[in-house]
């Protein structure tokens, strides 16, 4: 099942949606209650998945403004640095890790930040230059895991069974903030710097363990990997967040970017005004957003 937020005629509601059918059905009617609180779905899903069904003639997505999948999270976005080998390289190597030591490019343990949640926009959402504030704006494609069923210390072996769905994300991150204050909050959570979506796809519908994640700049493929090149698998994420801290429904985890970013080349190719990026994961669909 693919689920999404959308706007239309005013309000906002959530949303059965068929990409390939280019169609998108309101759950209102049949289950009432929920507006346009995703966070609010997950935690009852069990209890009206049966009820929702594609049924009548739907509305077509070019007729609805499709929104970030989960508008209104209940704390930040969880994420996790360096989790692929070749980004982790070409991280080290750029001179943006204020954090790195010498020596061990490939970190040990999972290294978790956030971003905030005024971060979050959708699809085709204009992603702010912030000029005068930042002149190097970065991108990064991630796989975004959706936490169905809460819980503290959950084991591996238990993880995915705590995992209610896929979406992705863009990991937009200000790189000279990023050093300039030697850690990453500031420099990832710029207003509009987390683009996610277009969609939620439960967890039986993909196997988050190995999906193409590819990133295209003004058309130009940048980053091109797949989720079985994590250095930590989702469940050991699962894992290391949850020991001391309590998961919530409706948590979202970025697991990391591949190798590609703007900061990895020589010179940095960094974002401008009017580029394009463009993120695909298969399975679920293409997130494309502009820089203002």
């Amino acid at each position: 099942m693919k689920l999404c937020t959308f706007s239309y005629g005013g309000a906002k509601e959530l949303g059965l949606i068929d990409p390939k059918a280019g169609k998108v059905w309101s759950i209102a009617k049949a289950a009432p209650g929920f507006g346009a609180d995703m966070v609010g779905l997950i935690r009852r899903f069990d209890e009206v998945k049966a009820k929702l069904k594609a049924e009548g003639a739907g509305l077509a997505l070019s007729e609805v403004k499709l929104l970030a999948p989960i508008t209104s999270p209940l704390r930040n976005v969880l994420c996790v640095g360096k989790n692929y080998r070749e980004h982790a390289k070409e991280f080290a190597a750029s001179g943006a890790d204020a954090t790195g030591k010498a020596g061990s490019e490939i970190p040990e343990d999972p290294i978790i930040f956030t971003k905030a949640s005024n971060a979050l926009r959708g699809p085709g959402d204009t992603i702010p230059l912030h000029a005068g504030v930042t002149s190097q704006l970065d991108y990064e494609a991630e796989l975004a895991v959706v936490i169905g069923k809460g819980g503290s210390k959950i084991a591996k072996a238990n993880a995915m069974r705590h995992v209610f769905g896929y979406t992705m994300a863009n990991d937009v991150t200000a790189r000279d903030l990023q050093l300039k204050h030697r850690q990453w909050f500031l420099g990832k959570s710029l207003d509009g710097a987390c683009p996610m979506g277009p969609y939620v796809a439960t967890a039986d519908e993909l196997d988050g363990s190995k999906l193409d994640i590819r990133c295209w700049v003004n058309d130009e493929l940048r980053q091109n990997a797949n989720t079985r090149d994590l250095i930590f698998d989702i469940p050991t994420l699962i894992e290391t967040i949850s020991l001391g801290m309590t998961l919530e429904a409706g948590d979202v985890i970025l697991t990391g970017t591949p190798a590609g970013v703007g900061v990895g080349f020589k010179p940095p190719r960094f974002l401008k005004a009017g580029d394009s990026v463009r993120i695909e994961i298969e399975g679920l669909g293409t997130l494309t957003n502009k820089v203002g």
